[in-house]
């Protein structure tokens, strides 16, 4: 017999573990499903040279602002992960710099720069004080609808039954393709080279982006250790051209890597071994149908010169959380078409328009005609003199301004209003 739940989220990385936590509060009876263990450990260095993971996301204010109101913050290691103050990022060919500055916004920070892996064992440490089911080390076999919502049969023979499942389960979602949701995906044409990397100068609290003809390269600030200056590097490079780096030795590629940024941080002293991922842009045509409904990757994946990719995953959480609390008020059911397209309408149109914006980027920085390369300078350099715009710019970025929901909101201001 199959086992009952109210909510089967499948997918516990840090959007999944996000919504089953923001939700844990309410009389649902949820399951929390991943094909890796859910038992939160004590957090350990990184067997790399520097001590951390390669995989670290930029997370917003608007992020924090979800993490502290969900008991999570407090749990990521304060050691760990780096408040950054000021951007600046530049043209690799021609003049055009633009930096942005959080004093200039009255805010003592832009975001922060933390580890993948922290993040996600302090979520799975406050789910451990929930009542959440939490079923690891199950993989998703096959998904069937029934008259009563959703059956999900569990490699091995373990099988669940929810009307509503979310989708949380990533960018190649099982459960999104088990389903037929419909998906718009194309190739950038472009890896990333992930690794850290140890400069000899102080990062001065700074994200450092610099728009090469082979693609961005941005130097991640992230916390000294024992004197040493460590930063994450993300590098998107063609194929040829990551096939090259990747092939490089760890004394070359530091010279190389350190040319390209320009020499702003110094010599690069040591690197960690390097990681590669295809980029890839993807889109689902829907987000809803009855009693299923994708968030995160599992909707929506874009190229990282922005780093939005998580913060976009954790809006998602927020909003399907405060979308079916709202149903849970009315006494609607969750599962109905019509509650999750109220997720669908808030969310699509925000993510569209980043990804966009991104695309857009993107496609400018690549171009190789001069009266291009011309406009994208002189327009750096134009923004970077308008004071009032470049702050509508950054806060719309960092989750400051713009119609949030209610975790992502200023806590003051929600308290206010309650």
């Amino acid at each position: 017999m199959p086992q009952d739940y109210d909510l089967i989220i499948v997918g516990a990385g840090m959007v999944g573990a996000t919504l089953a936590l923001a939700l844990a509060d309410t009389e649902l009876n949820i399951a929390l499903v991943d094909a890796l263990p859910l038992q939160a450990k004590v957090a350990e260095s990184s067997q790399t040279v520097s001590g951390y993971d390669p995989r670290v996301s930029a997370l917003s204010a608007a992020s924090e602002r979800i993490f502290t109101q969900l008991g999570v913050w407090p749990l990521i290691d304060s050691a760990r992960r780096c408040a950054y103050q000021h951007m600046c990022v530049w043209d690799a060919e021609g003049t055009g710099e633009i930096r942005f500055d959080a004093n200039a916004l009255n805010e003592s920070r832009l975001g922060h720069i933390v580890e993948n892996t922290g993040i996600q064992q302090a979520l799975l440490r406050r789910l451990e004080q929930t009542c959440v089911n939490m079923l690891g080390e199950r993989r998703i076999e096959t998904l069937v609808r029934e008259e009563a919502g959703w059956r999900v049969k569990l490699v091995g023979g373990e099988a669940l039954r929810a009307p509503l499942v979310v989708a949380a389960d990533g960018a190649r979602s099982k459960v999104r393709e088990l389903a037929g949701f419909a998906l718009r995906e194309w190739d950038y044409l472009h890896h990333a080279i992930v690794t850290t990397v140890q400069v000899a100068e102080p990062h001065q609290n700074t994200a450092w982006q610099r728009f090469l003809p082979t693609g961005p390269l941005a130097f991640l600030p992230l916390p000294d250790q024992a004197g040493a200056h460590y930063c994450s590097l993300v590098w998107s490079l063609l194929p040829e051209a990551a096939d090259r780096v990747m092939a490089l030795d760890d004394a070359t590629f530091a010279l190389e890597v350190g040319a390209a940024i320009e020499g702003r941080l110094g010599q690069v002293v040591a690197v960690d071994p390097r990681h590669r991922i295809e980029l890839r842009q993807r889109h689902a045509k829907t987000y809803a149908m009855q009693g299923l409904v994708l968030v995160g990757d599992a909707a929506h994946t874009i190229h990282p010169l922005a780093g939005q990719g998580v913060n976009l995953g954790l809006l998602d959480a927020a909003e399907l959380n405060d979308v079916l609390r709202a149903a849970i008020q009315r006494g609607e059911p969750l599962a109905d078409l019509a509650v999750l397209q109220r997720y669908e309408r808030r969310r699509m149109g925000a993510n569209l328009g980043m990804m966009a914006a991104m695309e857009g980027f993107e496609r400018l920085f690549h171009a190789d005609a001069l009266p291009l390369r011309w406009l994208r300078n002189a327009g750096m350099q134009w923004l970077d003199q308008q004071g009032k715009l470049k702050s509508v710019v950054i806060r719309r970025a960092m989750g400051l301004d713009g119609d949030l929901p209610s975790l992502a909101g200023d806590p003051e201001l929600n308290r206010e209003s309650s």
